[in-house]
């Protein structure tokens, strides 16, 4: 499919309207024009930018997101049609690539498609969660509370997120400090201590003859290990891509020491939270697991939910299908539990979502504070390990030339 950009009239109100749509040729760009009531006037096929940074630059952010469904909401909760709500938020985003995507949304909803099949259309921008929410508010006529349910559901998503990449960044920092310090060594202390036993044409000490062959080694042959590394990362790149990669990558996550329990309970509160926000909507229970379960973005838990909906549909309740299954905690089927006794499933799985989420913050805050001196520890004796190697050997032919 090919993007083109136009100008047409509105047969309807004689106005000029200028958009984008996607189509194969611009015969059937101008085609599809005529069917949702608009007389061409222009139609231009847009070419995608090549340039890396524009692109980057024009990412949509979980922020640009956010901000263009509250708005969108508001316009809505305040009584103006849809389609004038559109056209409202496209003149208050600044962001390029959503202006296009709004574009394409609003001319879609205004040649008679919903808008819930209007984002259908931009999956890589609108997610599942997204897609179900607005369908549910479509149909119970509450399209202004899901869309600031979403709004909601989107920032408390990134929120979790971020504070796990945060948690992440000092030791990746540290770990980037110690390699900085060992190459340093390599390359300048070492020549000149290697350089200083032949002049003295003495033999040196093990420890610092490998030092002196690594930094030899990596200096003649940095082409080699370029390449092996390059050649390795791709091969890994394209395993984590098979089948059998994405479920290594999603069961590692779920095992890994230290950080595993901390990605259980961030995949729980994601679980409960987006199903207490599906439920409340009016989403059903099945549609409510299948679209829970590709939100996670973890395979081995996706088919966990889906064995589990599988049950439900024959005839288990929720609390009962979820029990067994190996990376559920268990307050997720003791919470659920109580809720489908009490008929306040929905209730009960935002309270889940809430215990997870003091949990995760909590956890974070331990593992950030206790794995600094952990870190400084390891870059001291790392670094104190490298002076030692070169500064004995140095003391030793100092106190033998003195004798």
């Amino acid at each position: 499919m090919k993007k083109f950009a136009y100008e047409a009239r509105d047969q309807a109100s004689n106005k000029v309207v200028k958009s984008t749509l996607q189509a194969d040729s611009e015969g059937g760009a101008a085609r599809l024009l005529i069917e949702q009531g608009f007389t061409p006037l222009k139609i231009k096929e847009q070419t995608e930018d090549k340039n890396f940074i524009a692109r980057l630059s024009g990412r949509i952010t979980t922020k640009d997101k956010v901000v263009f469904t509250r708005q969108l909401a508001t316009l809505i909760g305040a009584g103006l049609p849809l389609s004038q709500s559109l056209h409202t938020v496209l003149e208050q985003t600044q962001n390029k690539q959503l202006q296009s995507i709004i574009q394409e949304i609003t001319a879609s909803v205004e040649g008679g498609k919903t808008l819930s099949e209007s984002f259908a259309k931009h999956t890589a921008i609108f997610d599942p969660v997204f897609i179900a929410l607005v369908s549910a508010g479509e149909i119970s006529g509450t399209l202004d509370e899901s869309l600031q349910r979403v709004a909601s559901q989107q920032e408390k998503d990134a929120a979790t997120t971020s504070k796990i990449k945060s948690a992440l960044t000092y030791p990746i920092i540290v770990l980037f400090v110690i390699m900085g310090v060992m190459a340093f060594m390599l390359f300048t202390v070492v020549p000149q201590v290697e350089k200083l036993y032949k002049d003295l044409k003495k033999q040196l000490p093990m420890i610092t003859q490998v030092m002196v062959d690594s930094a030899n080694f990596l200096v003649h042959y940095w082409w080699l290990v370029i390449m092996v590394v390059g050649i390795a990362s791709y091969f890994v790149v394209q395993y984590l891509k098979t089948d059998a990669g994405i479920k290594f990558k999603d069961t590692f996550k779920l095992n890994v020491p230290i950080f595993g329990q901390m990605f259980r309970k961030l995949y729980m509160a994601r679980l409960t939270r987006t199903g207490q926000t599906l439920l409340s909507t009016g989403v059903s229970m099945l549609d409510m697991l299948k679209i829970t379960g590709a939100s996670l973005n973890n395979t081995v838990l996706e088919k966990s939910i889906m064995r589990a909906a599988d049950k439900v549909k024959g005839g288990k309740a929720l609390s009962v299908a979820l029990q067994p299954e190996d990376y559920i905690l268990p307050l997720v089927p003791q919470m659920i539990k109580i809720g489908e006794q009490s008929g306040r499933i929905d209730e009960m799985m935002g309270k889940v979502a809430q215990v997870y989420e003091e949990e995760l913050d909590e956890e974070i805050r331990n593992i950030s504070t206790s794995i600094e001196p952990i870190l400084m520890v390891v870059l001291a004796v790392v670094a104190g390990g490298m002076v030692g190697a070169i500064l004995l050997p140095i003391y030793g032919l100092v106190n033998g030339i003195s004798v």
